[in-house]
């Protein structure tokens, strides 16, 4: 049998940098067992599975000043890099 483990991130833009959302989603076989919203600033459990986990990260200042950071280290800066190269293909 295989198991297979991700995480991903993703960041919604909105009215270029105005408003910032950063979403890091962990998953499990198929199955989103924890997550990070900027919006909230702490991390969700979305199964039984992800509760300790959750649990344990927000237990954590230094992981989740990291996550709570990511607003503006690799969302923002990242809009600042691509913007021009994305705006100008038409």
């Amino acid at each position: 049998e295989v198991f297979q483990e991700y995480g991903t991130s993703e960041c919604h833009h909105f009215n270029g940098t105005e408003r910032v959302r950063y979403l890091e989603k962990y998953i499990y076989n198929r199955q989103l067992y924890a997550h990070f919203d900027s919006d909230l600033g702490y991390y969700v459990a979305d199964s039984p599975m992800g509760e300790s986990t959750a649990r344990y990260w927000n237990s954590q200042p230094e992981i989740l000043d990291d996550a709570r950071s990511a607003v503006d280290t690799y969302c923002r800066h990242n809009y600042e890099i691509y913007t021009h190269f994305l705006v100008g293909r038409q």
